[in-house]
């Protein structure tokens, strides 16, 4: 099974004590590796496994082409994301929405949005992200990005219904 938030003996460090990379170059080839891709904004990684591979990253609000990017933190551990993958297509999302009452998965979309609109620049003009958890307005849509942001430390119950789903257990 992959990292555990917050034991470190099992492997995730996050947030600002989160083990650094050697270079800011190294985390941009691990995240494209990871991805599949190249990323198409700035990223910064949030959370690591215990060897320092890059696990959850937080994107800019906007992608480097001025583009919105509702989805604030992304979950690029393979074996999170698998395990992740297999509890959706067994119909998690429906789960998880019948399983964390409405008004804290509301409350989530509303602080997860405030967080990352707080990086928008003060009188930016243009399309803004919009959205709460995986860029969703209501409700639970994606797993990943319930789970990328708890794992950063954040009180997301869905998040947490994932992480136990999963096998993964709190602080």
């Amino acid at each position: 099974m992959g990292p555990v938030r917050g034991d470190p003996a099992t492997g995730v460090a996050h947030g600002p004590a989160a083990v650094p990379a050697a270079d800011g170059n190294d985390d941009r080839v691990a995240v494209a590796e990871l991805l599949g891709r190249t990323p198409a904004g700035a990223f910064e990684v949030v959370v690591r496994s215990e060897d320092g591979r890059p696990a959850v990253i937080a994107n800019a609000p906007f992608l480097f082409d001025g583009t919105p990017m509702p989805t604030r933190f992304w979950l690029v551990d393979p074996v999170l994301r698998d395990e992740v993958s297999r509890l959706e297509s067994v119909g998690g999302v429906r789960l998880a929405e019948s399983a964390v009452p409405p008004d804290r998965v509301a409350a989530s979309h509303e602080v997860y949005r405030q967080e990352r609109d707080s990086l928008i620049p003060v009188g930016h003009v243009g399309p803004r992200p919009a959205g709460g958890v995986g860029g969703t307005r209501q409700g639970v849509k994606c797993l990943h990005a319930h789970l990328a942001w708890w794992l950063t430390g954040a009180d997301d119950p869905v998040g947490e219904w994932t992480a136990h789903r999963i096998g993964l257990r709190p602080l």
